[in-house]
């Protein structure tokens, strides 16, 4: 019954490990995101980063990324920055994949 309980808390600990391991590339990842955004919303410096902590914390409303999606793409709009869904769902995507290697390589 040993081998058991060892390989059950063996299995728990691996999916707590990737639910961090998930939960910190997400937040990663959004804030590349709004630093990205940052830029192309014409903030700069303390704004920018103002902003990119926005982007994370919309990611609190809801589960998944379309809170995120969301708060950008009005952001844009509001600001007339030439964005669509598809773009951006693409662009979160790639930095996803970009912030899994930062995180890994720390």
């Amino acid at each position: 019954m040993t081998s058991f309980n060892d390989r059950e808390k063996a299995f728990e600990n691996k999916y707590k490990h990737d639910q961090e391991l998930q939960f910190k590339v997400e937040v990663r990842r959004n804030k590349i995101l709004g630093l990205w955004a940052a830029e192309l919303l014409g903030f700069a410096g303390a704004d920018a980063e103002a902003y990119a902590k926005e982007v994370i914390s919309s990611d609190f409303d809801e589960p998944g990324d379309e809170d995120v999606l969301r708060k950008v793409l009005a952001d844009f709009e509001a600001k007339n920055v030439d964005m669509s869904a598809h773009r951006l769902r693409k662009k979160m995507d790639e930095l996803t994949e970009l912030a899994k290697e930062q995180i890994m390589n720390e």
